[in-house]
């Protein structure tokens, strides 16, 4: 077993997201911290890879939401005034 459960190749793992839809790889074990949402894995999470594919698979852009409305916003064309 490695020291950092984060590393554990034999671990279980939670996918979590947050508000701004950012991913977080997450031991089953330890609580969920406040401000995210289970994604995949639960309630008994699942093998490091699976969990890993998971986010490869569905968090193809690394910005935070906020910021991808914020640059949609001002690309937008604003209507004359």
């Amino acid at each position: 077993m490695s020291s950092n459960p984060f590393d554990d190749e034999n671990g279980r793992f939670l996918v979590l997201v947050n508000d701004e839809e950012q991913h977080s790889l997450w031991p089953a074990f330890a609580a969920v911290p406040a401000g995210w949402t289970v994604v995949f894995g639960g309630p008994d999470g699942a093998d490091r890879a699976s969990a890993l594919r998971y986010v490869d698979e569905n968090w193809t852009d690394l910005r935070p939401r906020s910021l991808r409305e914020q640059m949609r916003a001002a690309a937008s064309p604003t209507a004359p005034a």
